[in-house]
């Protein structure tokens, strides 16, 4: 009995992956042949479902965008997860504070309202720690809608670490397609806008 009800599964696993995505076409020789029902423009271009989760050193493009003073431009919005109180519900606290990013130093002590994420590091290791290839991926690992986050939008995020003890800044940057830089701090993002080089 365990065997035919088995056997019975797999048949019906096999009919039902055959039948996905299949639709009917009128072909006046032969009217039931079979025709996948892809439209090609609403493929993404990249189908990569997960992001890559290992540590890497910037790459060159990153470092070329990524270096330089920064100001925090506006609120774009939560995780989808968890809210962070203390900026609920516009994270005008953060809002024109600057931040330094350079190859052999990092300052975010011009966050003035919040003592916690006063830093500054001499040689502070930058890594990329997750590549996420499209909008889905992105919100898959991380819970949070970046407005104007498109399909096939690549996304990279970098995390600082002090270079004596190797621990984190609890501050995090996503990096979109080399020409935008977001800044998250706790569950609040916000859009950063390069002042300097």
């Amino acid at each position: 009995m365990k065997k035919i009800l088995g056997v019975c599964i797999m048949i019906m696993l096999i009919l039902a992956s055959a039948c996905g995505n299949v639709e009917m076409t009128s072909n006046p020789n032969n009217s039931s042949e079979l025709k996948p029902a892809t439209d090609e423009s609403i493929i993404p271009k990249n189908t990569s479902e997960y992001c890559d989760i290992e540590s890497i050193n910037l790459d060159s493009e990153a470092e070329k965008y990524f270096y330089g003073t920064w100001k925090v431009e506006k609120h774009l919005g939560f995780a989808n997860s968890y809210n962070d109180a203390s900026e609920y519900p516009t994270g005008q606290k953060f809002i024109g504070d600057e931040i330094i990013i350079k190859q052999d130093f990092f300052s975010s002590k011009g966050l003035k309202n919040y003592s916690v994420y006063q830093y500054e590091l001499k040689k502070p290791l930058y890594e990329i720690t997750a590549t996420c290839y499209n909008s889905d991926s992105f919100y898959r690992l991380y819970k949070i809608d970046i407005p104007d986050l498109n399909i096939n939008d690549v996304v990279k995020v970098i995390n600082i670490s002090d270079p004596s003890t190797k621990i984190r800044v609890p501050l995090s940057f996503f990096v979109v397609n080399t020409d935008r830089l977001i800044l998250l701090s706790e569950a609040t993002i916000f859009e950063l806008k390069k002042i300097t080089d």
